[in-house]
């Protein structure tokens, strides 16, 4: 709670950052090849898996369902198990609440899910809704809800809204092979937010060999079998960020290995986004991308529609309240439903730190300022606590409270971050 969560001092950096960064797996990635391989025909392998609070939930809540799990050699091997009644806990992980549902209505028993206090306010009921379209008994339309799995689930058509979230139609598809007349899903609300993401999951499904027939906002599944295969997770781009957002503060230089030259993850948008602020960039032949920021003080203000990139925003608001010009960003009402109310919280600490941000029906609008230290509150969110730590490079004094909730997706963020500015201190020393 704000006032009991100890702060972390951001570290400032007087000088350029040079730093290299390798970014561990990403969380979407992950938690989709744990989705598929735990309703697949036969033992799957995945390589690269991320280990954060996020995907520990996730094989949580499987294995207490009873899929098994066992690591070697940094290589997760999956094996599905005859599901079964169990205890879930989504903690604030959207893929956890909004996937597993469709995978519990498959089990035998009843499959309870709860979280935390923030997770029971995050929307939740259009999946709940969609299932019981499909033939399945849930009780309650929030956390904490009850799906009483049957061990089949009757499938075929049925309507959803995921203006709220896009993870509503990728839990269905996910699970949609499996059920006894597959699923026919078709959006009915005015906006679908975060496309890539759902062509994430149709990726990920091809590979596994299940076959989805797409027309606009709809999506036809019939029922076959989910391949078991071995799964290869690239670094989490979204995670990388903060990093390359470093280097355009600061007028620095700093690099991701790794960088995948083809990929359906919504965070490679910040490659052009940097560059449209002033930022030089370039991927090599061993798929190392690095960022070139433009002299400190001089960084662009950028408009922009991040309706399919939505979870880059408290990244981008961070580069935008340290630019030289305004910056509009629309398409993202829906950020309101995410781990907090990302436009509110994004206002009231950038204005809390001198900055001048205003909140618009759909998005934000960020003017120059001079910023001034203070407490930057994360309120549990961990992309809130990573926009505090990219305006701390470049202004003295600010707080973030709560570093911890980066642990979300990326455990060990406040280590990397305080060795990074420690590299560019020696190498000015």
């Amino acid at each position: 709670m704000v006032g009991m969560t100890q702060l972390w001092p951001a570290p400032y950096s007087a000088t350029p950052i040079t730093h290299t960064q390798v970014i561990p797996g990403s969380k979407s990635l992950t938690n989709r090849a744990y989705i598929l391989a735990a309703l697949g025909e036969g033992t799957s392998t995945i390589s690269g898996a991320l280990r954060s609070r996020d995907t520990d939930l996730m094989r949580q809540a499987l294995g207490a369902m009873g899929v098994g799990f066992a690591e070697s050699g940094g290589v997760v091997e999956v094996t599905p198990g005859q599901l079964g009644g169990a205890e879930v806990d989504c903690g604030l992980a959207g893929t956890v609440m909004r996937f597993v549902p469709a995978v519990a209505a498959l089990a035998t028993g009843e499959v309870r899910f709860d979280g935390d206090a923030r997770a029971r306010q995050r929307p939740i009921a259009a999946i709940l809704t969609a299932l019981r379209q499909l033939g399945v008994e849930i009780t309650g339309d929030e956390l904490p809800f009850i799906v009483h799995g049957r061990g089949a689930v009757r499938g075929g058509d049925v309507e959803i809204d995921a203006s709220g979230s896009s993870q509503f139609v990728s839990g269905l598809l996910l699970a949609a092979a499996r059920f006894d007349r597959g699923g026919s899903i078709t959006h009915t609300g005015a906006t679908l937010p975060s496309l890539p993401h759902i062509e994430m999951t149709l990726a990920m499904l091809a590979e596994a060999g299940v076959v989805v027939e797409s027309s606009g906002h709809r999506w036809h599944v019939a029922p076959q079998r989910i391949r078991a295969r071995h799964w290869e997770i690239e670094p989490d781009l979204s995670n990388a960020t903060p990093f390359l957002a470093a280097a355009a503060v600061t007028g620095g230089v700093v690099s991701v290995p790794g960088w995948p030259a083809v990929t359906t993850q919504p965070g490679d948008a910040i490659r052009g986004i940097v560059e449209r602020m002033g930022c030089e960039i370039d991927i090599d032949a061993e798929h190392i991308l690095t960022v070139r920021g433009p002299s400190r003080g001089t960084l662009r203000g950028i408009r922009l529609d991040m309706s399919d990139i939505g979870e880059l925003t408290p990244t981008v608001a961070a580069l935008a309240a340290c630019a030289s010009s305004p910056s509009e960003i629309t398409g993202i009402a829906h950020l309101r439903g995410h781990e907090t109310d990302r436009l509110a919280a994004l206002t009231e600490e950038i204005n809390r730190l001198g900055g001048r941000c205003e909140e618009s029906a759909d998005g934000l609008r960020i003017s120059p300022a001079r910023l001034h230290g203070g407490t930057w509150r994360s309120y549990e969110d961990h992309r809130m606590a990573t926009a505090g730590a990219i305006i701390g490079l470049v202004t003295k004094g600010v707080s973030v409270e709560d570093i911890g909730t980066t642990a979300k997706t990326l455990p060990g963020f406040a280590g990397m971050w305080e060795d990074m500015v420690g590299e560019a201190a020696a190498v000015e020393a």
